[in-house]
């Protein structure tokens, strides 16, 4: 696009935080910002896609403008779409709003909601695209991946030691992260469509999985699906923590387990088995979450389920929180990922790190050349 004015520059940015805010609550839609300026370049209304089912972005940003949007321009993360579905087209909201401009951040893979923009320019309309795009596509990632994969977008989060452990000898691993990063790991799950664990996690841990935010009420929380990758149907017990009812449960088994003893504790989804090794099959249980509606996963299985997922290729981003510890002995990060040689090592792309209490976080993504395509 051509370079855009300050002023516009500052407003996609502004629209970016904005969308941020629907993190965990929009799905199976994208989070979408809008900020629309009046003729002036002044901030005439805001707005984001709130949950799924509600207004979009334009329609909240285009309702506080009000008269002011008419000649001005609108700033949206995300080409408006084109279709008509629990809400109306929002490209024909900001026709009807009489703005004479509008520049997005990220066209629209979608082939059931794009054309906004040219519905836009044959409205006469001047229309731009690609203003802060990649900023915009990485507060959109999962939903992007979703649409252009066809399945979940994966983030890997693991705690782990200096020496990669993440328990000691003995098993005990309560605990080898800080305060400060399980905190963070709540902020994950809260803006997870789901989360999933594997059978050897929940029966060492029994887990609950929930989302707890300090300063935040339960009504305040986005509480994400938890799935347990339980195979054999044997792992998961009337009482368990995963049952509680503070959040909805699916617990994937093997088509051929006996799993009986299930019915009426928790839903349950039968996928097929791996074709090598232990577990089930990776792309199928992805697709069934798909199937749910599930946008977004959060893998915290222990190092046999992450192994599983990265072999299948399924994993989009890793987040690992390294404490300053040592064990020397104890389960490594990740189990068998089928690579045998360092030329099969799986790189990634460090691109974030932070302190997190007296622990190191770095958010990388895998490079993808470097692996064999998925499945």
């Amino acid at each position: 696009m051509a370079t855009a004015a300050p002023v516009e520059t500052a407003a996609m940015r502004r629209a970016i935080e904005l969308a941020a805010r629907g993190l965990g609550r929009t799905s199976p839609n994208p989070v979408v910002g809008c900020v629309v300026l009046d003729s002036e370049g002044r901030t005439a209304g805001e707005g984001w896609h709130e949950r799924a089912g509600g207004p979009h972005a334009e329609v909240h940003a285009l309702r506080a403008a009000g008269e002011r949007a008419r000649g001005g321009t609108a700033l949206v993360t995300l080409e408006p779409c084109n279709h008509t579905g629990r809400t109306g087209p929002c490209a024909r909201a900001l026709i009807e709003a009489g703005v004479a401009r509008v520049v997005y951040a990220v066209a629209d893979p979608n082939p059931t909601a794009t054309g906004g923009a040219l519905a836009l320019a044959e409205a006469g309309i001047d229309v731009e695209g690609g203003l802060l795009a990649d900023e915009a596509a990485a507060g959109n990632e999962a939903w992007l991946t979703s649409v252009l994969r066809g399945r979940p977008f994966v983030l890997w989060k693991y705690a782990a030691t200096l020496d990669g452990r993440i328990a000691a000898a003995d098993g005990t691993s309560r605990w080898i992260s800080s305060p400060e990063s399980r905190a963070d790991v709540h902020r994950l799950r809260a803006a997870a469509d789901a989360v999933i664990v594997g059978s050897g996690t929940a029966r060492a841990d029994d887990p609950q999985l929930g989302v707890r935010i300090a300063g935040l009420s339960d009504d305040e929380i986005s509480q994400p699906l938890r799935v347990v990758v339980d195979s054999g149907a044997t792992a998961v017990k009337a009482g368990a923590r995963v049952l509680d009812g503070t959040a909805p449960t699916l617990i994937a088994v093997a088509e051929d387990a006996d799993a009986a003893h299930l019915e009426g504790l928790a839903p349950i989804v039968r996928l097929p088995r791996a074709a090598e090794g232990r577990g089930l099959h990776i792309p199928a249980l992805l697709q069934a979450l798909h199937a749910r509606d599930v946008r977004s996963v959060l893998l915290e299985g222990g190092p046999t389920l992450a192994g599983a997922f990265l072999a299948a290729g399924a994993v989009d981003k890793v987040v690992g929180y390294l404490a300053p510890v040592l064990l020397g002995a104890g389960p490594a990060a990740v189990g068998d990922a089928g690579i045998t040689t360092i030329a099969q090592a799986l790189r990634l792309d460090v691109t974030d790190t932070a302190r997190l209490g007296p622990d190191l976080r770095i958010t990388a993504t895998p490079i993808r050349h470097s692996r064999p395509e998925e499945n």
